[in-house]
């Protein structure tokens, strides 16, 4: 089987070349705009370097698809925030032309990184299945670049129904090896980054409707893998228990919660992405309010999928690699001093939330 991903030098293409490395029966290639050294979890893949936002995307991403029996979409920005006609090109239109290409090329199936994003606001207090409304949240271009693609997806299946179209829509994904790259992304270099490897957080922000769901994106990789041995079809949730929460993260890391309404919650963000100060708006913080829990039974029903390690784990694993920097030799995942996010950046004049983080 020849598998084709597309953004595979990432967070969660990272840990799906580790995964799929272990079936023999596949064939790896890459797609990626800047390219990793070929070396550990990145070596034995055919490697092309397309910006899936590039003028000729198409074309060249069609002749990369030929032959390919499932292409794996994974591609996606987050930052520059203070770019967002950047990131509707990458996010929005990137995905539209990775669709268009895989029609093309006759692949057979197209497999698509969604999100808990994807879903209208929701319940904090219950889960929702896959079935649940798909409006986004308005304020946040994250969410709203996530429903505005699994939109496209609607219309190329009923265009093309032999194409098999499968969206996974998990919760937060932490590694390791994503500390840095998830540092730079959404703390920037405010971050007393060292100080969490004593696995403490002294002050825990609380909200009754702070409560999120996270999953280690092995077990993303593992969902991934199972969905292209199955004949399966439409969105799946993905996630682990237990719910993170002020309650949960002050219990785990000692620390003292603090009660913030959301309006001061969504104002501190605004106004230190506003003053370049760090690299999220206030968006993130309605989508963390608002995004709804999910139900992740049609995965273990459908897929036989169960995650392996729990939120908590996970987390301490992500916060144990900010502390230490760690990464992984690609671009997107590289610790690389300098960088927007980072405070050798700021002296570097390269803010948060502005310019290539990659």
């Amino acid at each position: 089987m020849r598998v084709v991903i597309v953004g595979a030098t990432g967070n969660a293409g990272t840990a799906l070349l580790r995964r799929l490395h272990t079936e023999p029966d596949v064939e790896l290639a890459g797609v990626s705009r800047r390219l990793p050294d070929p070396a550990g979890v990145y070596r034995d893949v055919a490697w092309h370097s397309v910006d899936v936002a590039g003028d000729r995307a198409a074309g060249e991403l069609t002749e990369v698809f030929r032959g390919a029996d499932a292409v794996v979409n994974l591609a996606w920005q987050i930052q520059p925030s203070h770019d967002q006609r950047r990131l509707f090109r990458t996010n929005v239109l990137g995905s539209r032309e990775v669709a268009r290409a895989a029609v093309q090329a006759g692949v057979g199936t197209l497999v698509q990184a969604s999100s808990v994003g994807v879903y209208s606001a929701g319940p904090k207090d219950a889960f929702v299945t896959e079935g649940y409304p798909r409006n986004g949240v308005p304020r946040s271009s994250y969410s709203r670049h996530k429903a505005l693609v699994e939109r496209m997806l609607d219309e190329v299946e009923a265009d093309h129904p032999t194409l098999r179209v499968v969206r996974l829509r998990p919760g937060l994904i932490f590694q390791r090896a994503a500390g840095t790259e998830i540092a730079r992304y959404f703390a920037g270099p405010l971050l007393p980054a060292r100080l969490l490897r004593f696995q403490r957080i002294p002050v825990i922000p609380d909200h009754p409707r702070l409560r999120l769901q996270a999953v280690h994106a092995d077990d993303v990789a593992d969902a991934y893998a199972k969905v292209l041995r199955a004949d399966v079809r439409g969105a799946f949730n993905v996630a682990a228990g237990p719910v993170l929460d002020p309650r949960v993260a002050a219990s785990a890391f000692h620390g003292v919660r603090v009660r913030v309404p959301g309006p001061a919650l969504a104002g501190a963000a605004a106004l230190g992405w506003w003053l370049r100060l760090q690299p999220i708006d206030a968006g993130w913080i309605a989508l963390a309010l608002k995004a709804p829990l999910m139900w992740c039974a049609r995965a273990r029903d459908e897929l036989g999928w169960e995650p392996e390690r729990d939120a908590l784990e996970s987390l301490r694993e992500l916060l144990a690699g900010m502390a230490d920097r760690a990464g992984a030799p690609s671009p997107p995942l590289a610790a690389t001093p300098g960088r927007p996010g980072t405070p050798g950046g700021v002296l570097r004049g390269r803010l948060p939330g502005t310019g290539d983080p990659y």
